[in-house]
């Protein structure tokens, strides 16, 4: 016989005759190790888009009270989104029948406000952002934003009643 049609022998015994396959224990276990966490990384990172860590969510919704107005907005926003920026005004901010607030800059561009409820009776560019006031017919008051962001990133906002502190908001915008 020569060696193209001598029998091929193997280096790993049969077992009842049947087929003989080779095993490399050390390698399965590396790869059960790699599989289980990839399911762990998996696995949290559904966790935390379940709790609003990449938008819409527990963990995305924030609130800020303070002394003059409270304000309900998403910390996590995604982009191209819409989403609500709410505004309630307390009898503090309230000055001849009006309420006056200012906001930063990025309200507009990054954060693309789209349009203002109620539309405010009078709105004027002012050091880098808009000064709007509204009419306060009625307690509570309350302004909603519209934002639909136009860029990724996170973007400081400032709101201020005048002659109160200023209120810094960070909103992070997701791809």
């Amino acid at each position: 016989m020569n060696a193209a049609t001598s029998p091929v022998k193997d280096s790993i015994s049969k077992v009842n005759d049947e087929l003989a396959v080779g095993a490399d224990l050390k390698f399965q276990r590396r790869w059960w190790i790699f599989e289980r966490s990839v399911w762990v990384v998996f696995s949290l990172i559904v966790i935390a888009d379940l709790l609003g860590c990449f938008g819409r969510g527990y963990f995305s919704h924030a609130e800020i009270k303070g002394p003059v107005c409270d304000i309900q907005y998403e910390r996590i926003e995604r982009f191209s989104t819409p989403s609500i920026l709410t505004i309630h005004f307390g009898p503090e901010a309230v000055h001849d029948g009006r309420i006056k607030l200012w906001a930063s800059g990025s309200l507009v561009k990054p954060l693309g406000n789209q349009r203002v409820i109620p539309q405010p009776s009078s709105s004027v560019l002012e050091n880098g952002g808009v000064l709007y006031t509204f009419d306060a017919s009625s307690h509570p008051s309350s302004v909603e934003f519209a934002l639909e962001p136009a860029t990724f990133g996170a973007f400081p906002l400032t709101l201020q009643v005048p002659g109160t502190d200023p209120v810094q908001l960070k909103i992070y915008v997701m791809p």
